[in-house]
């Protein structure tokens, strides 16, 4: 990792991102992509030295109390955290000033933070969102290395079903020719329906490479599925957009299965929800069914 000072921590729309870098190792990850003009390479992460002291000077600076979002970009959760507890101290804040809280993660390290996410849940709004791309924890070590199976994952889902806590599922992205199964759909859903979980996010089944991740992707194809790659390549080509062969059968699951759990699938809805600020105290509360 390296330190670096920086102007700003709030987008215009209140997003942040504490990192920048990974060390999860996801196989597929659109972060790698060239056009975001990363001047350091991938693993050797970037922290934001002075985050939080920005974060808390522009919550004191807002007129009016927001969602506060993280996670787009880099995961607050990378192992990182656990030293540095910069997510932590930004969650404190984010309590202390009356805010609420959105964040998308793949690690249940969140759960160290559960009573502090709590607390922002009861008086405002605290969203937890999970990635889960395949049921099959062996495969997940494939695709996602260095992060927490899935069944670890969902048991951090039930936990926040337990104390109330509402959380959305990114469903993506489905890899062709390797998870996009409707047996491995079928099964991520019901694990999502015991967890409680409100809504789930799907972009189309399947994934999409540009430069700079698309290399990556292909060199791990080449070591964990040889003779992939040049399916993959005879297949799409240089598309962007690498739908699955089957996505018209998996996405009538998607919508058939979740119509049935009453999870929300409709992406408008489950982003306003996200979005919206929630004072239950003044009994300003925005359902997502």
């Amino acid at each position: 990792m390296h330190m670096r000072k920086v102007r700003g921590i709030l987008s215009r729309s209140n997003g942040m991102n504490l990192y920048r870098g990974c060390t999860h190792g996801c196989i597929y990850c659109d972060a790698r992509s060239t056009c975001y003009q990363m001047d350091h390479p991938f693993e050797d992460v970037e922290v934001k030295e002075n985050a939080v002291e920005l974060l808390e000077e522009a919550l004191r600076r807002k007129r009016h109390r927001c969602m506060i979002g993280t996670g787009s970009m880099s995961d607050p959760y990378i192992p990182l955290e656990r030293q540095l507890c910069h997510m932590r101290r930004c969650l404190e804040l984010i309590e202390r000033y009356g805010f609420g809280a959105a964040f998308q993660t793949k690690s249940p390290d969140f759960l160290r933070d559960l009573e502090l996410i709590d607390q922002i849940n009861r008086a405002t709004k605290c969203v937890v969102q999970m990635t889960i791309t395949t049921y099959d924890d062996q495969l997940c070590k494939i695709l996602e290395p260095c992060v927490a199976p899935t069944s670890a994952r969902l048991e951090a889902l039930h936990a926040c079903r337990d104390r109330g806590i509402p959380t959305v599922v990114w469903l993506t992205p489905l890899l062709p020719f390797v998870n996009d199964t409707p047996d491995n759909l079928r099964r991520i859903l019901r694990g999502c329906r015991d967890a409680g979980v409100r809504g789930i996010l799907s972009f189309g089944m399947g994934l999409t490479l540009r430069e700079g991740n698309r290399e990556y992707y292909y060199q791990k194809l080449d070591e964990h599925f040889p003779g992939l790659k040049e399916k993959y390549q005879k297949t799409y080509d240089n598309a962007y957009e690498l739908p699955s062969l089957h996505a018209e059968a998996l996405y009538r699951i998607f919508q058939e299965d979740c119509r049935r759990y009453d999870i929300c699938t409709d992406q408008q809805q489950i982003f306003a929800y996200l979005h919206a600020f929630e004072d239950k105290q003044a009994g300003t509360q925005l359902s997502l069914f």
